[in-house]
């Protein structure tokens, strides 16, 4: 995403026919549009196909609660460093965070897979697709981002030497529009935590319901006993 420069002015309705001419095209500003505006909200998209799946396999009579916490686990750590991109330059720290956030997210879902098939739940090969995006797109707007900061990505792995700023989280310096915020805001709130929300609350009252039913069972074992 772009930081440092200023906001790229928009393309004109010709763009098709001068690129078809041979004309240079910037490829800062399209990947940073392809970024912003093509996988950022296209996340979405595995994400609440994912949730259809557990609520499809009845996540919460199976792996129940446990899983769901996983789930918003990794979209935490997914989401941190986005927050961060989004309101930040990027420099060494922001994209150690980033970094760092990639792998536990992996080592999570990992996790989450075991969770999942050690329960009743079954994974079918659509959800484990769905999968594969979900893992996959974390990775590939990271590898973009750093191609788009090469320049931060080299003084990363100078330890930041010579950057005073290199540790330091910096607001952006050509912020992004309060209109694109607050549409990525209410996408998250719509696409994110309402399923996921509904996903957890669900599986928390099945668990209530089968502690009330255990406790039903138990009871009514003490009456024939005593009986």
């Amino acid at each position: 995403m772009s930081q440092g420069a200023p906001w790229p002015a928009p393309r004109t309705a010709g763009q098709a026919a001068e690129i078809a001419r041979g004309a240079t095209v910037d490829v800062g500003e399209v990947t940073t549009r392809f970024l912003l505006y093509g996988l950022l909200p296209g996340w979405f998209v595995p994400g609440l196909a994912d949730w259809a799946m557990h609520r499809r396999t009845r996540i919460e009579d199976t792996s129940g609660t446990k899983e769901s916490l996983i789930h918003s686990l990794m979209m935490a750590e997914v989401g941190l460093p986005i927050a961060l991109t989004l309101r930040y330059e990027v420099n060494p720290l922001l994209l150690t965070v980033q970094l760092g956030a990639a792998a536990v997210h992996e080592a999570t879902a990992l996790w989450d897979v075991r969770t999942a098939e050690d329960s009743d739940r079954e994974v079918k090969p659509l959800e484990q697709h769905i999968h594969s995006f979900l893992e996959s797109l974390p990775f590939g707007g990271l590898v973009a981002l750093m191609c788009l900061h090469s320049d931060q990505v080299r003084s990363l792995l100078r330890g930041g030497r010579g950057d005073p700023d290199a540790w330091r989280l910096l607001p952006r310096r050509r912020p992004l529009s309060p209109g694109y915020l607050a549409g990525i805001g209410v996408a998250i709130g719509a696409c994110v935590l309402l399923p996921y929300g509904e996903e957890l609350l669900r599986c928390r009252r099945a668990a209530r319901k089968r502690k009330r039913r255990a406790r039903a069972h138990r009871a009514a074992l003490r009456k024939l006993k005593g009986a």
